[in-house]
């Protein structure tokens, strides 16, 4: 085989895909994110705006906001403008968009509903300079299977990631309850709905049970990562999360992107701020081999 043909041939595989089979983990392509819902009682509260997430992100050296857009002020283009240009100025990128989608709807009418929230929130994505909106499974309804709720929630995340491709924006389904609760139906959500547009936003604090498991399941399906200070235990037990081997299942595993710290706790004014330079120490660790 020439030269011309070879690359051509490589061209044509995924880069993660060839490190793996040299049995070489991709490094170099991870980046420390903060969600903005780890400041959920001071944006609630007004003690705090987006814009002084958007420069506490900056000033601790993490590369982007997750925008959960709850607390926003306004949806209005002057608004969001001013929050882009924040960001633009502060060198942080606003990557993820967090909303109260909530895909398993029983009925065409619900199902439409949830589509105009996808189509809603992916234009303010859009003009946030966001390439990913996370979405919830939701309850699954009462009298349904799991299945039933799983199929439903297939049909809403089909029909928004096709508009959302048009935009260029990628929609993870999250693992947090309700159907997607563990690894395997928020997988099989997002595999069903047959879309390059859609991924897990994978959560590696939210399984009820078997957390390291749970998460390693999601990786290779993962479009956008959340940390937390805590996992569960193969009995379900809350145990502090070991955050070196976490980042280094996400190096194995190929991916690439974000990873967003998301605070839970109540004391997030003194604790996120060690918390985010401890994850960017441990990003900058990996990402240098």
């Amino acid at each position: 085989m020439n030269r011309r043909h070879l690359l051509a041939g490589l061209a044509a595989v995924p880069l993660a895909s060839v490190l793996r089979a040299q049995g070489t983990p991709p490094t170099g392509h991870l980046k420390a994110g903060l969600v903005a819902y780890s400041y959920r009682t001071e944006l609630a509260a007004k003690t705090l705006t987006y814009e002084d997430v958007i420069r506490m992100a900056s000033d601790w050296g993490l590369d982007g906001v997750d925008m959960t857009v709850y607390w926003l002020a306004d949806t209005s283009d002057a608004y969001l403008a001013g929050l882009r240009r924040t960001a633009q100025r502060c060198g942080v990128q606003l990557y993820n968009a967090g909303v109260r989608v909530q895909l398993a709807q029983p009925t065409r009418e619900l199902q439409d509903a949830q589509v105009e929230l996808i189509r809603k929130w992916v234009d303010v994505a859009d003009r946030l300079g966001a390439s990913h909106v996370r979405v919830f499974g939701g309850a699954i309804p009462k009298g349904a299977t799991e299945d039933q709720a799983i199929a439903w929630a297939v049909e809403v995340l089909k029909r928004g990631a096709e508009y959302a491709g048009t935009k260029g924006i990628t929609l993870g389904v999250e693992d947090d309850g309700g159907v997607t609760a563990t690894a395997e139906p928020t997988i099989a959500i997002a595999r069903q709905t047959e879309s390059k547009w859609a991924g897990v936003n994978a959560d590696a604090g939210n399984p009820p049970k078997n957390g390291y498991a749970q998460f390693e399941m999601m990786l290779p399906y993962a479009t956008s990562i959340h940390f937390k200070t805590e996992m569960t235990d193969e009995n379900g037990k809350h145990v502090p999360a070991d955050w070196p081997r976490l980042i280094n299942m996400i190096a194995k595993s190929g991916y690439r992107g974000f990873v967003g710290l998301e605070y839970e706790s109540t004391n997030a004014v003194a604790e996120v701020p060690k918390l985010a330079a401890e994850l960017r120490r441990l990003i900058t660790k990996v990402n240098a081999g």
